[in-house]
């Protein structure tokens, strides 16, 4: 008899080596072990990426915000560059989340360069910057490294005003100035011969027009109707024109000029005669003037469409604001007064309110103005008198009170002082302050020798440094571009 061996053959099957090496339950696990390892790098690649992506959004964001900043202080002046570098200094503060060193951005984080002109290419790099102020049109921001690429903005100030411009007295004209808030200025149409001199106006050439596809101007068209509509309409502030070099043109525009602005005062002539009862053209909420439309309105207002214009005659009650005293002095003080209407202010109080003065805190005569419509309270302003005040020719009414308020550019004439010899059309003239004036009586044609004049009251600049102005029927704000 045979004896079974210590270790006997098994069958392979058997084996519980074999049967492991070759059972299948379970194998799907070791592809999701695979996956998952993939699908969490995938996860993890994606939250950096994202990171970085934040990174470098907060990045560009802070740069476009310094170079915007920058770029709204380059005026073409001799301290533009110092207003810049503290405007983005200052104005600008932000953050970066990922990024490597501190989170908070400032200055220290940036570069600032200023340049005068950019490269016809992207792909062209911008070399030469400027230290001149004058020249600087384009700042450019290069950001410290962090842990993404950083970018860079470039902007160009533009700014939204009416199109006239006038001949300032002197490089020390200063709109803000207290002393010179509440100086009335003659302004008078330059005409395209002889040299212009203070208060010289004109107009901003055409051309160079952006008017507001909404707006009231939208789909005017030839040089005639769009320079009455700007002049005239109300929210008439759709232009956009570069401060350091505006491009100007003769003001000798009888029946464009005085017709469009009058509208203001509730008188229609010439090509304005049949908008009386346009809204866009609605007269201001007080249109004082000592005038009346020829036939007078006693005992009642003239029929819609009847206020005949051709003549003003003067009123026997009533009287427009008046004028600096100096103006009638011998000699005259004009263009440029003082600021002093204390003997004109006694007519007009007697005149229209029989001596009694019921607006003595105001010392403007754009705060009377301004005075006389808050206290009449949406009624008349004058009663018993030839006048009421409001329209009487116009079923319409502007709300605004700065219905008769307009900014100009106000430039250096004088090419002994630095400034800018106008002719009449003269290109790329630097814009020395951005003025609001108060017009304080109906514009006249004062004849072929002398041309237009409108008397304005200075309320001050429009274009302070940093902020936003309200201008005549709409925000007067600096405007800057990022390019690239």
């Amino acid at each position: 008899m045979t004896r079974p061996t210590d270790h006997p053959a098994r069958h392979p099957a058997r084996d519980p080596a074999t049967r492991f090496a070759r059972d299948e339950d379970g194998a799907i696990l070791l592809f999701w072990a695979f996956a998952l390892a993939a699908i969490l790098g995938i996860v993890a690649l994606s939250f950096d990426l994202g990171r970085v992506a934040s990174t470098q959004s907060e990045l560009q964001s802070y740069a476009d915000h310094v170079a915007l900043a920058a770029a709204g202080e380059l005026d073409g002046k001799a301290d533009a560059i110092t207003r810049a570098q503290g405007a983005a200094a200052n104005l600008i503060a932000d953050s970066q989340t990922f990024g490597t060193g501190g989170q908070a951005l400032s200055s220290a984080n940036y570069t600032l360069d200023f340049f005068a002109t950019l490269p016809p290419s992207d792909l062209t790099a911008m070399t030469a910057p400027t230290t001149v102020p004058e020249d600087a049109v384009y700042a450019r921001v290069t950001l410290t490294p962090k842990t993404v690429p950083y970018a860079f903005g470039a902007a160009l100030q533009v700014l939204d005003i009416t199109p006239m411009m006038f001949c300032i007295p002197g490089t020390s004209f200063d709109a803000d100035n207290p002393a010179t808030i509440g100086d009335m200025i003659r302004l008078r149409s330059g005409g395209s011969g002889g040299q212009w001199g203070p208060g010289n106006f004109g107009f901003l050439e055409p051309t160079t027009l952006a008017l507001d596809a909404s707006g009231n101007c939208a789909g005017s068209g030839g040089t005639g109707p769009t320079l009455r509509c700007v002049l005239g309409a109300v929210g008439n502030i759709t232009q956009c024109f570069a401060v350091r070099g505006v491009n100007t043109e003769p003001g000798q525009k009888v029946g464009i000029t005085n017709a469009a602005l009058n509208t203001r005062f509730d008188m229609w002539s010439g090509a304005m005669k049949n908008e009386y009862d346009n809204p866009i053209f609605a007269p201001a909420p007080n249109v004082i003037k000592g005038m009346e439309p020829q036939g007078g309105y006693p005992p009642s207002p003239p029929p819609p469409g009847q206020c005949n214009w051709s003549q003003q005659p003067v009123t026997s009650d009533t009287a427009a604001l008046p004028q600096d005293d100096c103006f009638g002095g011998t000699p005259s003080c004009a263009p440029y007064g003082d600021g002093d209407w204390t003997t004109g202010r006694a007519t007009y109080v007697a005149t229209n309110y029989g001596g009694t003065d019921l607006h003595g805190a105001a010392t403007t005569r754009y705060q009377y103005y301004l005075s006389e419509i808050a206290l009449a309270a949406g009624g008349p302003i004058l009663t018993g008198k030839t006048e009421t005040g409001r329209p009487m020719c116009s079923p319409n009414q502007s709300a605004d009170p700065d219905r008769r308020v307009i900014i100009a550019a106000g430039v250096n004439c004088d090419p002994n002082n630095g400034g800018t010899l106008i002719t009449g059309s003269t290109p790329n003239v630097p814009v020395h302050q951005m003025v609001k004036m108060f017009i304080t009586e109906p514009v006249v044609d004062a004849g072929s020798t002398t041309g237009l004049d409108i008397y304005a009251e200075i309320i001050g600049r429009a274009d302070s440094p940093g902020a936003g102005t309200v201008g005549s029927g709409a925000i007067f704000h600096d405007v800057v571009q990022l390019y690239r």
